[in-house]
C-alpha cells in the first residue's frame, strides 16, 4: 500500500502546485513570469513597434547571428523613432544588402539623417559618401566638412582620416573600391 500511495501523493502535489503545465497552455509561466528576454519576445516587440534603447541594441546581436531581416525590422523602428544608431546600422544593412536589396540611395539617406541629428558616425560616413558620390551627388569640399566635424567629435576613425589627407584607402579595404567606382 505504501508503494502505491507514495507515488500517488507526488502526482496529486505536482498537479495542484502548478508545476504540471497542462500542453494547450498557452502561457506556462504565467505573468509573474513573462517571456521577456528571449529572442521571440524581441522580434515580437519589434513587430509590434515597439522601440527602446535595450531593445534597439538588440538588433547588433540580431544582426551579428545573421538574422538580417529581423534586424532591419528593429533597426527601422528605431530609427524612425530618432535613434541614430539605428540609423547608421540601416544604412549599412542598406550598402550591404543585408535583409534587404542593395540600395546605396537609401544607404546615403540613413546615414545624412543621422549627420544632420548630430552622430559623430553619421557625419563621418555621410562625409565618406560625399566624398565618393555614393549614393549621393558627390561632393569632395561638403564631404570634408562633415568628416572634420566627426573628427571635432573625437570620432577616432575621422581623426585618422584626416591624418591620411582624406586618403579614402586608409579608411576601408581596397577590396571595396569595385563596389564604390563611378558608374559612367
Amino acid at each position: 500500500m505504501r508503494q502505491i500511495l507514495i507515488p500517488l501523493s507526488c502526482a496529486v502535489a505536482l498537479c495542484s502546485s502548478g508545476l504540471w503545465a497542462e500542453p494547450d497552455d498557452d502561457d506556462p509561466g504565467g505573468v509573474l513570469n513573462p517571456d521577456e528576454m528571449t529572442w521571440q519576445s524581441v522580434l515580437d516587440r519589434a513587430e509590434d513597434g515597439e522601440t527602446g534603447m535595450v531593445l534597439c541594441a538588440t538588433g547588433y546581436m540580431l544582426t551579428k547571428s545573421g538574422d538580417h531581416a529581423a534586424a532591419r525590422t528593429l533597426f527601422r523602428n528605431c530609427a524612425e523613432a530618432g535613434y541614430t544608431g539605428a540609423m547608421t546600422w540601416m544604412s549599412q544593412l542598406d550598402n550591404n544588402g543585408l535583409g534587404g536589396e542593395y540600395d546605396p540611395e537609401a544607404s546615403a539617406a540613413w546615414d545624412r539623417q543621422a549627420a544632420e541629428l548630430g552622430d559623430p558616425v553619421g557625419k563621418f560616413n555621410h562625409g565618406i559618401n560625399l566624398m565618393r558620390g555614393h549614393g549621393i551627388a558627390r561632393d569632395e569640399v561638403m564631404g570634408r566638412r562633415y568628416v572634420d566635424e566627426a573628427a571635432s567629435d573625437g570620432l577616432e576613425i575621422a581623426q585618422r582620416l584626416q591624418g591620411a589627407g582624406y586618403d579614402l584607402d586608409e579608411v576601408t579595404p581596397d577590396a571595396d573600391n569595385w563596389k564604390y567606382a563611378p558608374l559612367f
